[in-house]
């Protein structure tokens, strides 16, 4: 049996060095090591082993014939282990494409854009999901356990984009922790100030804010339920950059105090990105704005 080098391997199977290293690394064959890679138990078990040269010094070789991107040579049997979903197979049961799944879960905050496919976030990572890539292509994805099919984030958020979402409904089977913080804001605080672009908002703080995003051009949303497992509302909501922005005002107020901590905690606790505002800077919006939103990839002008 012939042995090749990782770099001839790859140009036999016409993939990019660099893609055959990570693969191989995810298959769990090699590990970096001090700068180098080194093979694995699992590696020298796939016919790995080491060659030394005058000109390159000590490299891997591998047998010719080995056969990658072939998920029965790198999962565990069925039995042994749970069964993974692509983002495909969550959109069939979702009824929708792979493409708007991704986009769905990079809102939720559990995989991120790479430069090229999706990058498995911290908070991903909770979910059970899984980094994988591609063995032909090379392009990350993630893959998930059958039990991100009830998640509630993830299922109330699918249901706001098909637009079925029952806020009452929800609101019924809702853990009162949060809820009773946050709701008795919303009922006492009617929404009668309208924006120019029609939103109805709270105060007119909130009317000055969606007026600039408005006439900034950014497309925003009003009180977006944030999707997590809590019943929280953001004030405003800006797809692009996936921003959420918050504005705190009755600072002398307790409750309102309380709920303000309970809801940056709750930021804070998925990762999420975040602008807070108080009326310092609703009074200066065209010089602060811009510049937080920036940092999120977001351009105002």
């Amino acid at each position: 049996m012939k042995k090749i080098s990782t770099t001839q391997l790859a140009k036999k199977q016409e993939m990019a060095p660099k893609e055959l290293f990570s693969l191989l690394s995810d298959q769990g064959l090699i590990e970096r090591k001090d700068n180098t890679w080194i093979l694995t138990g699992k590696g020298e078990e796939r016919g790995g082993d080491y060659k030394e040269s005058a000109q390159y010094g000590k490299y891997i070789v591998w047998p010719d014939t080995l056969k990658l991107g072939n998920e029965e040579t790198t999962s565990p049997p069925p039995s042994t282990t749970e069964k993974l979903f692509t983002s495909t197979a969550i959109g069939k049961h979702f009824d929708l494409s792979a493409t708007k799944i991704n986009f769905i879960l990079s809102e939720i905050g559990w995989i991120k854009k790479g430069l090229k496919g999706w990058l498995l976030t911290e908070q991903g990572k909770k979910q059970g999901g899984q980094q994988a890539e591609d063995g032909r292509t090379g392009v990350p994805y993630a893959k998930w356990p059958e039990s991100l099919l009830t998640s509630k984030a993830l299922i109330e958020t699918v249901e706001h984009v098909k637009g079925t979402y029952s806020e009452q409904e929800n609101e019924q089977h809702q853990d009162t922790g949060v809820k009773e913080k946050t709701s008795g804001f919303r009922e006492k605080f009617e929404a009668k100030h309208r924006a120019t672009d029609g939103h109805f908002v709270r105060s007119k703080a909130e009317m000055l804010i969606d007026n600039w995003l408005y006439m900034a051009e950014i497309v925003h949303a009003y009180e977006r339920k944030l999707p997590v497992e809590e019943n929280v509302y953001s004030d405003f909501y800006i797809p692009t950059g996936k921003v959420y922005i918050e504005y705190w005002g009755y600072e002398n107020d307790e409750k309102y105090l309380a709920r303000k901590k309970t809801k940056q905690e709750i930021y804070q606790k998925y990762g999420f990105n975040l602008i807070e505002l108080e009326d310092k800077e609703v009074q200066n919006l065209d010089d602060i704005l811009p510049r937080l939103l920036l940092k999120f990839g977001v351009q105002a002008y």
